[in-house]
């Protein structure tokens, strides 16, 4: 069971993102405020769960929660300013967007860029311990997996329905034989 808060006594948003290790496409990164009460079974790391399951707590987390918003950063900007810099430029955009300002942010992973004016918390391995964050990495997931498989549509060749940009042996031999697509990250020296 995973833990409702870090603090109880102030409006939490989780943080977490998505595609930071693949070689095509957009970063994602999803902010969720959920309820202190707020709970759901089958909420889990989004690496543990099955695709379908995913798609399952997608809508019970957008419905359910306080708030949450979902932003991305494409490869383009990821070649210009490096992964690190776009994850973190996707987390603030969308914490910048949830239409209710919470008062921490609980970050999964050991490192964040201070937002403005609300403290935060790192936490490894957070998307595992606390509810909010693991229903932001579902989000973030979820989104990119959509754009991902909308993607796969005008370059099939590549795979990515199946392997979401990852850097896989089927995605590295395609990129042999075809070169990079517009949507590869040039910077990762692929």
């Amino acid at each position: 069971m995973l833990l409702p808060f870090f603090q109880s006594d102030v409006l939490e948003a989780g943080i977490d993102e998505a595609g930071r290790g693949c070689y095509a496409g957009p970063v994602f990164a999803a902010a969720v405020i959920l309820a202190p009460d707020f709970s759901h079974p089958d909420l889990n790391d989004s690496k543990k769960l099955s695709p379908t399951k995913r798609e399952m707590l997608r809508p019970i987390i957008e419905q359910e929660s306080i708030a949450w918003a979902v932003a991305s950063v494409p490869n383009s900007e990821i070649d210009e300013v490096n992964i690190l810099q776009a994850t973190y430029k996707a987390m603030h955009i969308a914490v910048r967007n949830l239409t209710v300002t919470p008062e921490f942010l609980l970050v999964d992973g050991n490192r964040f860029k201070e937002y403005p004016d609300i403290p935060h918390k790192c936490i490894i391995h957070g998307d595992g311990l606390y509810a909010s964050i693991a229903a932001a990495g579902i989000l973030a997931k979820t989104h990119r997996d959509e754009l991902m498989n909308a993607l796969d549509k005008n370059f099939p060749q590549y795979g990515w329905q199946k392997n979401k940009g990852y850097g896989t042996p089927e995605h590295r031999k395609a990129i042999e034989i075809y070169g990079l697509s517009p949507f590869h990250r040039k910077s990762f020296k692929i």
